[in-house]
């Protein structure tokens, strides 16, 4: 797809056409996943388009000419959100480096870089997705993570990245929660976008998927580097099955956002449950923000039952809402985070809302509540 035909329709359309290829008479839009690993190669030049499937693949390009129309930029994709992230801290960080990590982001990545990058000489210094940011001399690297996982904080990409090339620090953003229809950061400023596209971009709860996108050749070609010679690469069918995925992505998103509003004013309204947040709530602490920076908030709630034992509660009497990790996808979960080590409280939950009806969804939130008091 051409980048002026993705600049020149809405959302929904440019999801369903992202990347596909040129009508051909007798072939079906979106060609089915490309099962190799050789390919023929001409005996006198070597490799064509094609070689060797760890470096090329066509089902893997159109998967990423797909996110490159959404992100606004040049994409590879990873066997997996988090092969995706450490390859961005590992091609752009050196000794001695110092890179600047959300303390309220995605865990596994602290742990990541308390242990590999702290082992490699790279300073790890946090700082909370709501601020205050430091002064970044000395910096090599800003990620954000915004909305935050799972605190649905928000922070202004914009100022932040302002703040972060003045000090000569490079930006990336975890994109993940947001997804590119609910903001594009390289639009606001950052240099990187990083997410996993496990979650709400393929949103059917059966892929492992991730990306960097970037605008900038030269860093991109190093994350690349750092892909073909560690082999992070998606197989052809999860390749075919997230392109596939991505057409609904508007669609998905508009009804799981719809039913986070509900949720959320619900949940507001209950003397039983504390500390719930979305950002699409006026009174939510991150509203200002993230209504001046999004063009939609996702389908994530994040809110306290208490305890570990109501919270068990609550999911076990609820008939829509799975127990599960992860978030984005077309079923309603929900995640008690301080199970997997998160830093939270033990009836913190993170709620991902699916696409069921809005009314049946909030009847079985309020019968399962009512259970599990």
């Amino acid at each position: 797809m051409s980048s002026s035909f993705s600049d020149s329709f809405s959302d929904g359309t440019r999801s369903v056409h992202a990347g596909l290829p040129a009508p051909v008479v007798g072939e079906p839009f979106l060609p089915g996943p490309v099962f190799a690993a050789p390919y023929h190669l001409d005996p006198m030049t070597g490799p064509g388009e094609n070689g060797y499937a760890r470096t090329e693949h066509p089902t893997r390009r159109a998967l990423e000419a797909a996110i490159a129309s959404l992100e606004g930029a040049p994409t590879l994709v990873f066997a997996s959100g988090q092969a995706a992230i450490t390859a961005l801290l590992l091609a752009v960080l050196r000794t001695g480096d110092t890179v600047a990590l959300p303390a309220d982001g995605y865990f596994t990545v602290r742990a990541f870089a308390e242990g590999t990058l702290r082992d490699l000489g790279v300073k790890t210094i946090l700082v909370p997705t709501a601020g205050p940011y430091p002064d970044f001399t000395g910096v090599r690297l800003v990620l954000l993570e915004t909305p935050a996982n799972p605190g649905l904080d928000v922070c202004d990409v914009t100022a932040v990245s302002a703040a972060a090339h003045e000090a000569g620090a490079l930006v990336a953003v975890d994109n993940t929660t947001a997804t590119p229809l609910g903001q594009t950061p390289l639009a606001l400023g950052a240099d990187l976008v990083v997410a996993s596209g496990t979650k709400a971009l393929t949103g059917h709860s059966d892929v492992l998927l991730g990306y960097v996108s970037a605008s900038d050749p030269e860093l991109l070609a190093k994350v690349e580097t750092w892909r073909k010679q560690t082999g992070a690469v998606p197989g052809a069918f999860d390749s075919w099955l997230a392109h596939r995925s991505i057409a609904t992505l508007d669609l998905r998103l508009a009804r799981q956002s719809a039913n986070a509003a509900a949720v959320a004013e619900l949940l507001l309204s209950r003397s039983d449950v504390t500390g719930v947040r979305w950002p699409g709530l006026p009174t939510d602490p991150s509203y200002p923000v993230a209504s001046a920076q999004m063009r939609r908030v996702p389908g994530i709630v994040s809110f306290d039952l208490g305890s570990a034992e109501r919270a068990g509660r609550f999911l076990s009497a609820a008939k829509l809402v799975f127990a599960a990790t992860s978030f984005g996808g077309v079923h309603t979960t929900a995640d008690r985070r301080a199970q997997w080590g998160d830093d939270t409280s033990p009836g913190f939950l993170r709620f991902s809302c699916g696409i069921e009806d809005t009314a049946d969804l909030l009847a079985d939130i309020t019968t399962a509540l009512d259970a599990s008091s």
